[in-house]
């Protein structure tokens, strides 16, 4: 007897692929997923943000994150959303961290920092490295993708981070993503464009791009099941899946802390509501606890291990 259409399986089980991953006993990077508030709607948004979304960390839990940091170890802060800056524990995570943290990461869509009451200045003032959404190089493909007008947003802010030291003496990465059930190019052909066109046009300046595989979850998979290309875009994920990829996955060297303190592998398990092995939260982690666990995966897992994998 057949499953009913919406069970039916499109590719090979990922834990078929991947039988066994195990996380550090010591993470080095702490992601803290502190509000599914923003103010874009991004079409490939695997968690629905947007600015009807009103979930955000409250100050016990982030100082439970800070306590768990600072005793464990953790050498990287990564803080992401929705757009992280509009979470009220955004720049109290910072402050507090900013001394025992390595390296803090901010997920940015640049666009909020045209929104009054936004710092920019914050960023550098803690020396915050940048990680910035830009879907495209082009105009009409990144509004597409993220709303009329946001190009022309990102475009003045990048910017004004150029103008303080930002690509130059401070780290600014850009992210793309591509606009459709396609998996992305050849990360450093495309680092060379986007390099070559934003500095010819705009005289923007950055350091690094990172391609991002869009994730069939949220907001994209519900797209990809509307337009007829869920089951096509699954198999192109799983055609490309990568063995090589595997040991340099970023769960195996990080927890994902939701709003609520829940701990996940990746945040995109967050996204689901896949917990970690153990249902664990911040808030009640004990002293010298060992994160060393079996990851919990699943076929959105594809979207990691197609071609290089991705970043």
């Amino acid at each position: 007897m057949s499953l009913p259409k919406e069970k039916t399986r499109v590719v090979t089980p990922f834990i078929q692929k991947a039988v066994k991953l195990i996380s550090s006993s010591h993470p080095s990077t702490m992601q803290i997923n502190i509000t599914r508030n923003c103010n874009l709607a991004c079409k490939h948004c695997h968690l629905n943000c947007g600015p009807n979304r009103s979930e955000d960390m409250d100050f016990d839990t982030a100082n439970a994150c800070i306590d768990v940091f600072k005793r464990e170890g953790f050498k990287v802060l990564d803080l992401t959303g929705g757009a992280p800056e509009m979470s009220r524990v955004f720049k109290y995570l910072i402050e507090e961290l900013r001394d025992y943290a390595d390296n803090i990461i901010v997920r940015t869509n640049l666009s909020i920092y045209l929104e009054e009451g936004y710092d920019i200045e914050f960023l550098k003032k803690n020396k915050v490295e940048i990680f910035a959404s830009l879907p495209f190089y082009e105009k009409s493909k990144t509004d597409k993708v993220r709303g009329t007008g946001v190009y022309d947003s990102s475009i003045k802010v990048l910017k004004k981070l150029n103008e303080l030291g930002y690509g130059k003496d401070l780290p600014l990465n850009l992210v793309y993503n591509p606009a459709g059930a396609i998996l992305p190019g050849n990360q450093e052909d495309l680092e060379n464009v986007y390099r070559s066109k934003l500095k010819d046009e705009y005289g923007i300046v950055f350091n690094n791009l990172f391609s991002i595989t869009n994730m069939p979850l949220g907001r994209f998979e519900a797209w990809l099941k509307r337009s007829g290309n869920y089951e096509r875009y699954m198999k192109k994920l799983e055609s490309a899946f990568n063995p090589e990829v595997l040991e340099s996955l970023m769960c195996l060297d990080a927890i994902s802390v939701d709003w609520d303190g829940k701990i996940y592998d990746c945040d995109f398990n967050l996204s689901i509501g896949l917990p970690c092995k153990g249902k664990m939260n911040i808030k009640n982690i004990p002293e010298d606890f060992d994160f060393r666990r079996q990851i919990m995966t699943g076929d959105h897992c594809y979207g990691c291990t197609a071609g290089a994998g991705s970043s």
